[in-house]
């Protein structure tokens, strides 16, 4: 068990060449060097190169000499991968700067504690000026989500079998997408783990007492740490874990309502198709239905607010759109686009399984994340939809339009939820027990 802060790698970029600037003195650990200012590295066929000279065919990492006083800055990083919002710009770290090479390219590592690394993603993923018990309860799931990633990595590592997210036969392609992606370093530092810009954002007193008030307090079950997911809204009703990832059934991440009290009117088996569609065709009361920009601007920093419709939402597709976007997405030709048809559902009401029936072939994808990168550009906001066909010609639907609920995987905190119950005055506490049903607080580390 963890008895002490750890030091965190989180892999920032992955570029054939990366440019930084050293703010302070820094000590080259293979050489001894010390250098600061601006720097490049870069691949050549057999080693890594520093301003244009071999240094070391692994990879080499610069410490500070003076943790506090120094900082580094990264050129260009790239955020929001493969989103609507993707944008590139430069961020600055404390901590070490460790850079390695991965199929002939250059990765950038920020090594660092997970309490400071903690302050960026707070200020990352939320406003720094929410309120304090939203603050406290974020701390709380991304660090004790960080401890499991931690763990989860070492065991695979140790582990003889092979890790596999994939299933496929020949009519079937069930994948899903998980941090086990990153053998080299911790987390990445996108939404893909959770969002780090180093202290590129504005932070505050807020967030600082909030990590303070929280320092080592960790999400337990049954021993062990909860493996603590977050999303930006379940569309008012939580998903299990299983649905969505690995089938690991985790207690804790139930399948909750997002309301005090269930809504009047609704079968909440979200698992059956007809209480699925008259679920997602309206917009009960839960927590996460707001419009209200105060609450919202504590959860969506300024990229995310371009996001507006997210609770119950509308895509739609002309038929060319869709073939186009299916085939380059999935790299299968289906034809024409005849059928997008739900074939199982999670508890939320999220797309498990989809089967596509296009004129030239047919085949089910799931999970939640497989779907919505081949039905959107970026990713569709999440996978909880119906489906309706209109101008139907000789059979195939000339128009697609996907009516949805939510936004993101739904599993665990919902964080525009959240942000509305500590507005209500709910405590950080009562805000994580609603989220993670029979979890425990347990202060790990001082």
């Amino acid at each position: 068990m963890i008895t002490e802060q750890p030091k965190i790698r989180v892999g920032i970029m992955y570029e054939p060449q990366i440019r930084f600037v050293l703010n302070g003195n820094y000590q080259l650990i293979e050489t001894g060097a010390v250098f600061s200012g601006e720097h490049e590295v870069s691949i050549s066929s057999d080693s890594v190169l520093l301003n244009g000279k071999p240094v070391n065919s692994a990879g080499f990492v610069f410490v500070p000499v003076d943790y506090k006083a120094a900082s580094f800055d990264l050129k260009e990083v790239t955020i929001g991968i493969k989103f609507h919002w993707e944008r590139k710009e430069n961020q600055r770290f404390r901590g070490s700067l460790r850079f390695i090479t991965e199929n002939g390219k250059i990765t950038a590592i920020n090594e660092i504690g997970l309490e400071d690394y903690l302050e960026s993603v707070i200020s990352s993923e939320m406003s720094a000026t929410s309120s304090i018990e939203l603050l406290k309860a974020h701390a709380v799931i991304s660090r004790s989500w960080l401890l499991a990633q931690v763990i989860k990595g070492k065991e695979l590592k140790q582990s003889a079998k092979k890790y596999n997210p994939v299933a496929e036969t020949a009519t079937e392609y069930i994948r899903w997408y998980d941090r086990e992606d990153h053998l080299n370093f911790d987390v990445c530092a996108d939404d893909h783990c959770q969002r780090y810009q180093g202290i590129t954002r504005q932070t505050s007193e807020l967030v600082r007492q909030a990590i303070n008030e929280t320092f080592g307090l960790t999400l337990m079950h049954n021993g062990k740490i909860c493996d603590a997911r977050f999303s930006k809204s379940c569309g008012g009703v939580a998903e299990t874990f299983e649905n969505v990832w690995e089938p690991e059934v985790h207690p804790y991440l139930q399948a909750i309502v997002d309301n005090p009290q269930n809504p009047e009117g609704f079968d909440l088996d979200l698992t059956n198709e007809t209480a699925a569609e008259k679920w997602m065709r309206n917009a009960p009361e839960a927590f996460c239905n707001t419009h209200e920009k105060q609450v919202l601007s504590q959860v969506l920093n300024d990229y995310d607010q371009e996001t507006t419709d997210f609770y119950r939402w509308k895509v739609a597709y002309n038929q060319q759109v869709i073939a186009e976007l299916i085939a380059r997405k999935s790299g299968r030709d289906f034809g024409e686009i005849i059928d997008l048809i739900p074939v199982e559902r999670g508890k939320s009401g999220r797309l498990k399984k989809l089967k596509i029936v296009g004129s030239k072939l047919t085949l089910t994808i799931g999970k939640e994340l497989e779907i919505r990168k081949t039905l959107s550009e970026s990713h569709l906001y999440s996978s909880a939809f119906v489906v309706d066909k209109l101008n139907v010609q000789n059979g195939i639907p000339q128009e697609f339009v996907l009516t949805g609920a939510g936004w993101g995987h739904g599993v665990g905190l919902c964080q525009i939820g959240a942000a509305v119950m500590g507005e209500k005055g709910y405590t950080f506490s009562e805000i994580l027990m609603h989220y993670f049903r029979g979890a425990e607080l347990e202060k790990l580390y001082e």
